[in-house]
């Protein structure tokens, strides 16, 4: 769920209206993604990023939390935590730093759940987190920007100390439907051959300014080199409210965007 900062919205959104092209390439571009994909492992968010900012010198406090009622009772990896009945979540602490930039942190990462040796609630790491946007993303047609995350993992959540994330940001507000895609390739520092290609859509109908009906998916295709022969493989589908790092996972619902200050516009 996401909160807008009243001081962020604006009336009219800047630029010129879609033409046909414009629509029809949002159309496409959903339409490729919407391919079955395989299940993997799980995540502590479940976002799509629209290049919202935070005003300059604003603090703001997302809180992502997210639960799997039906997943695999077998973790990842040996150690792991096994999604089946996982919890997950994190406090993301944001500072607009100027009209382009914002920084973040996430801690503490936390997951409740079943592992190997136990059950309970164990801490997960943190990451640090910049995103660049083009000023008032929410007011334009057309807007993009890229966000960059490092992490340090422990070791029941990832198998890799030390990861990060590259999420390049393009969308179009074509009023009242939002489309938005975000290209992720996450790096564990082993070679760029290994790079995972983890694309994520949003599309959205907003119905009022304080509510919008959206459609998103997180899928994880793997490393690149492989990411072709990953589409081959069988479908996993699960309810919108769950999690995990999943090959593809489609949600649908309510977001309420009700405003508030000091509270950012991402969902999750």
């Amino acid at each position: 769920m996401g909160i807008v900062d009243p001081s962020s919205s604006h009336t009219q959104r800047a630029g010129p209206p879609p033409g046909r092209e414009v629509r029809l390439l949002a159309l496409l571009l959903v339409a490729l993604l919407a391919s079955p994909r395989s299940a993997a492992a799980q995540a502590d968010e479940i976002q799509v990023y629209d290049g919202g900012l935070s005003p300059k010198g604003t603090f703001n406090l997302t809180l992502h939390n997210n639960y799997t009622p039906s997943g695999s009772t077998i973790p990842a990896f040996p150690g792991g935590i096994a999604t089946d009945h996982s919890w997950n979540g994190v406090p993301e602490w944001a500072l607009g730093v100027t009209d382009w930039f914002e920084a973040g942190l996430y801690l503490p990462l936390y997951s409740i759940g079943t592992r190997s040796g136990g059950s309970g609630p164990v801490l997960d790491g943190f990451k640090l987190r910049f995103l660049f946007a083009v000023p008032r993303a929410d007011d334009r047609t057309f807007f993009y920007g890229a966000n960059f995350e490092f992490s340090y993992n422990a070791r029941h959540w990832d198998t890799r100390r030390i990861t990060s994330e590259v999420r390049p940001i393009v969308g179009w507000h074509l009023r009242p439907v939002d489309v938005i895609f975000n290209p992720i390739l996450d790096y564990s520092y082993d070679g760029l051959k290994n790079l995972d290609f983890a694309p994520a859509t949003r599309v959205a109908y907003n119905v009022s300014p304080v509510w919008r009906w959206p459609w998103r998916s997180t899928p994880t295709l793997g490393p690149c080199t492989t990411s072709i022969r990953r589409l081959n493989r069988r479908t996993s589908s699960t309810p919108w409210w769950t999690t995990g790092r999943s090959c593809w996972t489609s949600r649908r619902g309510w977001d309420s965007v009700s405003p508030a200050p000091q509270t950012n516009s991402r969902s999750s």
